[in-house]
């Protein structure tokens, strides 16, 4: 009977290790609408629906394609592609198709959102920044045409109040995101400006990385490594209270988007939700299939290909 016990264990572990082996890491920048998820993967853009767990590709070029965000209604997603040369914002229908280019300029053009009435792409960019190059947000329409600058303050990233008469944002595009307990000149605090007077307010911040403020009700949620690991944290707009919410050692967060009561995250490679009333988060298991023709082995005639060769310094063992 021992026996039999033990063989069905093995048996057990067996077979879950193949369910596990089957789960695809490595999901980045998700974005959620109801039961769906978004995300880019393989620099690609797929979405899965949460219900019957089946995954689509929305996507599928040679070019890198990243930051997706679903539209308020849930039937585009805005995200950014490389596949013209500079990097641009386009939006995709959720059910697929061709995308639709929506930003022109030469200089690099990144989706952060929309606005709450869906009918614009909210869009970081450094054109006409000088003396260097800095993000600015700017809006552009569904339909296309002139893009609208949301203020003249350095801003990367952007979260609307659920009336729209404010944004949350990030100052700074920061050189190197995975410098863990970084605390240098780029960490600034979030902001809350009121987009009529311009007024500012200075989330609490000790020169920690603060970063992807998500506004959902009366709360900002961003991803902070005010102990040691990146980890999701609240601001109560009210009380102007700060709260850690998820408390993950060793592997941080990554990245942060939400929709109402829930909010989502990568962290070690794979996907999270977690519920703001309940403060439970769950693990998503998603298993993707696709073919990455321009991955595969091939020929390259490199006669043509010039190299640097650098010619390294002696070093004397004294």
């Amino acid at each position: 009977m021992k026996l039999l016990n033990k063989s069905i264990i093995v048996i057990a572990l067996f077979f879950s290790t193949i369910v596990l082996a089957q789960e695809t890491r490595l999901l980045r920048q998700p974005t959620m609408h109801g039961n769906n998820v978004a995300f880019a993967y393989g620099g690609d853009i797929w979405t899965t629906n949460l219900t019957n767990n089946s995954t689509t590709r929305l996507t599928s070029t040679s070019a890198v394609e990243s930051t997706p965000h679903f539209s308020p209604d849930g039937k585009w997603v805005a995200f950014t592609s490389n596949r013209s040369g500079s990097s641009s914002v386009y939006i995709v229908s959720v059910n697929g198709g061709e995308a639709k280019r929506l930003t022109w300029h030469t200089s690099g053009n990144v989706a952060r959102g929309w606005t709450n009435d869906g009918k614009n792409v909210l869009f970081a960019s450094n054109r006409d920044a000088a003396p260097s190059r800095f993000d600015r947000l700017y809006t552009v329409s569904v339909n296309g045409g002139p893009v609208s600058k949301l203020m003249e303050q350095m801003a990367t990233s952007g979260s609307y109040s659920p009336n729209g008469k404010q944004l949350v944002f990030d100052r700074v595009s920061r050189w190197d995101i995975e410098w863990r307990d970084y605390r240098g000149g780029q960490n600034t605090p979030l902001i809350i400006v009121d987009l009529k007077t311009l007024n500012e307010t200075l989330l609490p911040n000790n020169k920690t990385t603060d970063r992807h403020p998500v506004w959902l009700n009366d709360m900002v949620y961003f991803v902070s490594d005010r102990t040691h690991t990146a980890n999701v944290w609240s601001y109560n707009t009210k009380t102007k209270a700060v709260k850690q919410i998820t408390k993950f050692k060793g592997t941080a967060v990554k990245s942060l988007s939400g929709t109402k009561n829930t909010l989502v995250f990568e962290q070690d490679g794979y996907l999270h939700t977690l519920d703001v009333k309940s403060n439970r988060s769950k693990r998503l298991k998603i298993s993707i299939k696709g073919d990455f023709p321009w991955t595969a082995t091939k020929w390259e005639n490199v006669n043509t290909v010039s190299y640097t060769h650098l010619t390294l310094p002696t070093i004397y063992s004294v």
